[in-house]
């Protein structure tokens, strides 16, 4: 059977749908999310195209089959972030009409006091540069699949004390385009947003690291990574501190609001970085599945606690500082 790109796309979605649902991490889900977000059909989801608004849809659709709801006070999973021109976005040729796509789903806790739990990444990767096609396997169809799988996991443990949020955003390769228009735009009150944790790059083990391990970008501005990491997260500190990581995530946008806000990586530094060869092919599919299994428990139990993490002495980033 021949199918058409899009008809391909609506069949892995329904085929990962019909799934039974688990409480546990999936690499049967893993490999599915990561074949349909990287894949052919989709050529790279390029930047505030109809390929991200694609990917954005698909995260939708998932979110409404585990079962959240639409963020408070929307009637849609589906927030559309209109780009402002820059000479960058004028040098990629992009329409002035071009809008960024993000995909925000919510599940309701039981204790409107206890805060909101924000888990992110970003959706859109470089997409068709000529003839090569950056796929974007790594980054970042990985971390939109450890937001779809932790929501999925934590939609089936429900109900859980705080309200949880997820958010895949669009159009972070602009500049974090998607997540800064979130922050403006927020569905809830930014200061009932306890913690946000962002994936990015989580499809490849850093080799510097014990097997299984994940770093956390800032671990030492706030008590966060060393409290998940005391629950059994397999987290580290940033090993590459003068990239500068903490500042280039989507997380960073949560943070200037005075959110403690963190991004988990696997190998931040990969050589396939931004370039075509960052493909299925190159995913580590059983690392990936550990990897994301790891914060299953944590980040329930900070779903489930009392627990409001806090930046160090000096760990909150401001706007006005040189970061």
């Amino acid at each position: 059977m021949i199918l058409r790109p899009m008809a391909a796309v609506i069949l892995a979605a329904s085929l990962i749908a019909a799934s039974p649902p688990t409480a546990a991490v999936d690499r049967a889900h893993v490999e599915a999310h990561e074949k349909f977000l990287a894949g052919e059909p989709l050529r790279g989801r390029a930047s505030a195209t109809n390929d991200e608004a694609i990917a954005a849809a698909y995260v939708a659709s998932q979110f409404q089959q585990f079962g959240l709801k639409p963020p408070p006070g929307w009637t849609s999973y589906i927030q559309t972030a209109p780009l402002v021109p820059t000479p960058f976005t004028r040098q990629l040729g992009m329409p002035e009409d071009s809008k960024a796509t993000n995909a925000v789903g919510f599940l309701p806790g039981t204790d409107p006091k206890a805060g909101i739990l924000l888990i992110t990444a970003h959706l859109d990767h470089l997409g068709q540069r000529g003839k090569a096609i950056y796929y974007g396997a790594n980054d970042n169809a990985s971390g939109t699949t450890a937001v779809l799988e932790l929501a999925r996991v934590l939609a089936a443990t429900a109900p859980h004390r705080r309200s949880i949020m997820f958010a895949c955003y669009g159009a972070e390769e602009l500049g974090l385009i998607g997540s800064n228009y979130f922050v403006a735009h927020p569905p809830v009150p930014i200061h009932d947003i306890v913690a946000n944790i962002e994936f990015e790059m989580v499809g490849s083990p850093d080799p510097q690291f014990a097997k299984g391990t994940l770093m956390m970008t800032g671990f030492e501005r706030s008590n966060l990574g060393p409290t998940l990491r005391a629950r059994g997260a397999l987290i580290m500190p940033d090993p590459y501190p003068k990239q500068n990581f903490f500042e280039r995530s989507d997380n960073y946008s949560l943070a200037l609001q005075g959110v403690v806000a963190h991004t988990i990586s696997g190998w931040a530094t990969i050589p396939s970085y931004h370039m075509p060869t960052d493909t299925i092919a190159n995913i580590d599919m059983e690392f990936m599945t550990r990897a994301i299994q790891s914060l299953v428990e944590p980040v329930t139990w900070l779903a489930d606690s009392n627990f409001r993490p806090q930046w160090t002495k000096d760990g909150a980033p401001r706007p006005h500082r040189k970061e």
